[in-house]
């Protein structure tokens, strides 16, 4: 697992106006390119990747290349 700094500002993606715990993905960025994601219910899990695979793989959902991975 990933060395995560401490005072991270982490951002939750959910849906507007959802109330609950989730489970939902929260993304943070740090220094030197590093984006942080982690899952509400376990938020000692970290995945650390980079900002430009982060933004590539952002413009992918929303382009939808990755809309054969969700159920009808």
């Amino acid at each position: 697992m990933p060395d995560v700094p401490a005072g991270l500002d982490w951002i939750r993606a959910a849906p507007e106006g959802a109330t609950g715990p989730g489970p939902w993905i929260e993304v943070a960025y740090g220094e030197d390119d590093a984006v942080y994601l982690r899952e509400t219910n376990d938020p000692d899990t970290v995945v650390t990747t980079t900002r430009r695979k982060w933004d590539a793989f952002t413009r992918g959902v929303r382009a939808g290349e990755f809309d054969h991975f969700a159920e009808p």
